[in-house]
This record gives C-alpha cells, sequence and structure tokens, in this order.
C-alpha cells in the first residue's frame, strides 16, 4: 500500500474498501473497542509536513482512508486499488452499523443549529440510532486542552461508543488521538464538513459534479478565497507525491 511522506513519519491508507471498513469497524463495535478513523487527502498531507502535532495525530489512527480523487489515483500509480472513502460520506454507513450493533453516538464540532438539524436528519435516516450528545464547542477549542478532557470524560462516562469529529483538520485529529488515550473504548470518525452536509448548512456538489472528480473545482469556484491557496498548494505538490508514488510501484517489482 502506498505511503504518503508526514515528515518524521509516513502515512498510509489502512481501510482500501468500504467492504474493509465494514468489517474493521464492525470487529471495534463487536468487542466494543475504540479505534480512530482519519480520511486523507492533499490537504492533510500538505499540513502534515509542516505540522508535527498533526504527524503524531495521524500516527494515532488505526484506520486511514481515501478521501479525494488524488489518493486514489497516486495509489494506483502506486500499483495499490483502493476505494474513494470521503468522510462525509460515510457518515450514514457508520450510523447505520451503530444502530445494527446498539453502540450510541455522539457528535462534536459545527454549530448548534448545525447539530440540532443534523440529529433530525438522522433520526429520519437510521431510526434507531442512539445519539447521546450533540456538542459544539466554543471558538478557540483545544484539542487537547480542558475543554477536550471534560468532553471525553462525559462521552467515557454516557458510554458513548462512536464519536463523529466535525472541528476541521488538524483539530479533529488531534481530539481523535488524545480520546484514543483518554477514552480507549470510543471510535472516534473524523468527518470534516459531514455534519454541515447533512444539516443542509453546506451543500455537497452535484452528483453528476462528483462522478466527474471535479468536486474540488466546484468547491474552489464557490469560496475561492478561503480555498485557492489551500488548493493551490496542494497542486504544487503533486509532482512529488506522483514521483514518490512510481518509486514505490518500481521497488516493489525489484
Amino acid at each position: 500500500m502506498i505511503k504518503f511522506s508526514a515528515g518524521d513519519h509516513s502515512v498510509k491508507i489502512t481501510i482500501p474498501s468500504s467492504q474493509d471498513l465494514e468489517t474493521a469497524v464492525g470487529q471495534c463495535f463487536d468487542s466494543r473497542q475504540g479505534f480512530a478513523l482519519a480520511t486523507l487527502n492533499l490537504d492533510h498531507v500538505v499540513k502534515l509536513n509542516s505540522d508535527k502535532a498533526f504527524q503524531d495525530a495521524y500516527a494515532q489512527h488505526e484506520f486511514v482512508t481515501a478521501d479525494g480523487n488524488p489518493i486514489v489515483w497516486l495509489s494506483r500509480l502506486a500499483g495499490s486499488q483502493i476505494e474513494l472513502l470521503p468522510g462525509s460520506d460515510l457518515m450514514l454507513p457508520l450510523l447505520k452499523m451503530a444502530a445494527r450493533y446498539e453502540v450510541p453516538v455522539a457528535f462534536v464540532g459545527s454549530t448548534e443549529a448545525a447539530l440540532k438539524a443534523a440529529a433530525i436528519a438522522v433520526k429520519q435516516q437510521v431510526p434507531d440510532i442512539d445519539i447521546r450528545h450533540t456538542i459544539a464547542p466554543p471558538f478557540g477549542f483545544d484539542p487537547e486542552g480542558e475543554d477536550a478532557a471534560r468532553i471525553l470524560d462525559l462521552l467515557a462516562k454516557t458510554e458513548v461508543g462512536l464519536c463523529f469529529v466535525a472541528l476541521g483538520a488538524p483539530k479533529q485529529e488531534r481530539f481523535a488521538a488524545f480520546g484514543r488515550r483518554r477514552a480507549p473504548d470510543i471510535g472516534f470518525a473524523s468527518i470534516g464538513a459531514g455534519i454541515d452536509f447533512l444539516a443542509g448548512h453546506q451543500t455537497r456538489a452535484p452528483a453528476w459534479v462528483r462522478r466527474m472528480s471535479m468536486e474540488w473545482l466546484w468547491r474552489a469556484a464557490r469560496s475561492p478565497r478561503r480555498l485557492a491557496m489551500r488548493y493551490a498548494r496542494c497542486i504544487a505538490i503533486l509532482p512529488k507525491l506522483a514521483y514518490s508514488a512510481i518509486s514505490q510501484r518500481n521497488n516493489q517489482r525489484v
């Protein structure tokens, strides 16, 4: 499986398909064991190479999926076949699994309004789900500070088994890594804007745009000031990543 350089660490996709994810998470739910799930994209790769705390947090994630077509294409270039599994697309499958295994869930992140709307939407689609908490951390939230510790202690005390974290990278991955240490029986899934999408507070690209692998361009056109530099940095590292992928494929043949 392809490895992406991340400063002092390397990151690899550990969950190549939806079936692998269902099997791995199902085993954790069945045994009531915790886990941390991250969804790797190019923006993460850029940040990982300059953020030591982010590197350390990612290293504590057992499950990593491909969030973004460039990660999928680079993996294929390296000789690995993986599925595109973005965090926002994983919410409903994971919620349905949690309901089936009778695992209580919590949402941490976004805003009170989005959390309320998302909880209503989830209940409509997964009626048997047990949502124990919806928590919108305050502005300036430290993902490894006292507020984070109090949230994690509350989740553990109330026997939450799955926590969806929507704080944006790198905060959500750092909070999940902290949770693996402080509340080891809880599964953490970092899902970016997943809660806002469920709530209808953000709109995803139309299905035909996603099928053409052009969601990034659609998003950039809607938020150029916020996303233009981010995507520019992502594009800038593609040649280096492509060279690394080809080298990894060649090394496997030796």
